[in-house]
């Protein structure tokens, strides 16, 4: 009697079987043949080295106070040069065949462009361990964002970690307002702007992905593209491509260098980061990248001569505090703490033997009366 599915498997010449296995690339490099682990390790270096030197190149070339009136030029030619290198990959590994719709990549493009322009444009008001800090603090935008439009619960262990994230960048900011002689309020507006761009941006690439089964590379390329568009007619318009263009050119190698540096540092860090993701999951890819950026922030202390204080260290670790709670809850949803659950209990019997006990003396009132 034949089955009413049919099984498809691979076989070779040699009659044996042969499962079928998910080709794994960093940056066009095959890792498939190893193992798990150090498929892992491998990811795992790439994510460090990549966006250390990202770190260190972007506070190189943004916290200088003469980049702020320029800073959109320089974000251009960065866009121009992750366009390319997407488009490079595309021609050694797969051409890029466009599912997505345009429009989608047109907000895609515009939140993009505010994602990176304002993170770029904080650092001359911002040091960059604060600007580090309020971006790994995506967890805020997205809650109250999911419960405005979506409509989202959220578990127990979610509120006390946004709750913690808020008490860190509070305290973070404080110390950087004490520390920093050039810091400015609006720094902290700018990367507030740029961290809900962050928030949204995640959203759309997600659904565009899933909806239309497109790629990492199809993403990002006409998400770049289309954003270097917007960002040439605003730059051309506002005299900021003129002004950035002889600023560039008073050091042409020296600044182009950087960006250069900047740009593919990190496009391989993202791609990196993707990998990872695809073999151990989204909670092990951010528990690296915290681990990440928290040793940037160290070497930005010890590379960038900026005071520090022992509260940077307390906030900093209120932050990291408030990332572990929220990835446990997505391992736990429902959890709560015994203490918590017993004293609500607690409340809830307390209040309907009250409630019972006032029924009872309103009944004997009324039979009285």
């Amino acid at each position: 009697m034949k089955s009413q599915k049919e099984i498809i498997i691979n076989v070779d010449q040699s009659g044996s079987v042969r499962p079928s296995k998910t080709e794994i690339n960093i940056l066009c490099l095959d890792i498939t043949p190893y193992s798990q682990l150090t498929q892992f390790l491998c990811c795992s270096v790439f994510v460090f080295i990549c966006y250390l030197a990202y770190g260190y190149f972007l506070e190189l070339i943004f916290s200088v106070p003469e980049v702020k009136p320029v800073s959109l030029y320089i974000t251009l030619v960065q866009f121009l040069i992750t366009m390319l290198l997407s488009y490079v990959e595309s021609v050694i590994r797969n051409p890029i065949k466009r599912k997505v719709p345009l429009k989608t990549y047109a907000i895609l493009a515009a939140l993009t462009l505010g994602t990176m322009s304002l993170s770029n444009l904080a650092l001359s008001y911002l040091n960059y361990p604060t600007q580090l800090i309020f971006k790994s603090c995506k967890l805020i935008p997205v809650m109250i964002g999911s419960i405005i439009i979506l409509g989202k619960r959220y578990g127990f262990l979610d509120y006390i970690a946004a709750i913690i994230m808020c008490i860190g960048l509070t305290m973070f900011t404080l110390a950087d307002s004490k520390t920093s002689p050039n810091f400015d309020f609006i720094g902290v507006v700018v990367i507030l702007l740029a961290l809900l761009c962050d928030a949204i941006i995640g959203n759309v690439q997600e659904k565009a992905m899933k909806q239309f089964q497109a790629s990492n590379n199809e993403v990002v390329f006409y998400s770049y593209a289309i954003a270097c568009i917007y960002l040439l007619v605003i730059t051309s318009v506002s005299g900021i491509f003129v002004d950035g263009f002889v600023y560039c050119s008073k050091t042409p190698i020296v600044i182009y260098t950087n960006i250069f540096l900047l740009s593919v540092s990190g496009y391989m860090g993202l791609q990196a980061v993707l990998t990872l993701v695809r073999i151990c999951g989204a909670t092990v890819a951010v528990t690296v990248t915290t681990m990440r950026k928290a040793l940037s922030i160290v070497i930005s202390f010890l590379l960038f001569s900026k005071p520090f204080v022992f509260q940077y260290a307390w906030s900093g670790m209120l932050v990291a505090l408030a990332i572990y709670l929220n990835h446990y809850s997505k391992k736990n949803p429902h959890y709560i703490p015994l203490p918590i659950t017993r004293c609500w209990q607690y409340m809830q019997s307390f209040y309907q033997s009250e409630y019972q006990y006032l029924r009872i003396k309103s009944k004997i009132y009324s039979d009285t009366v």
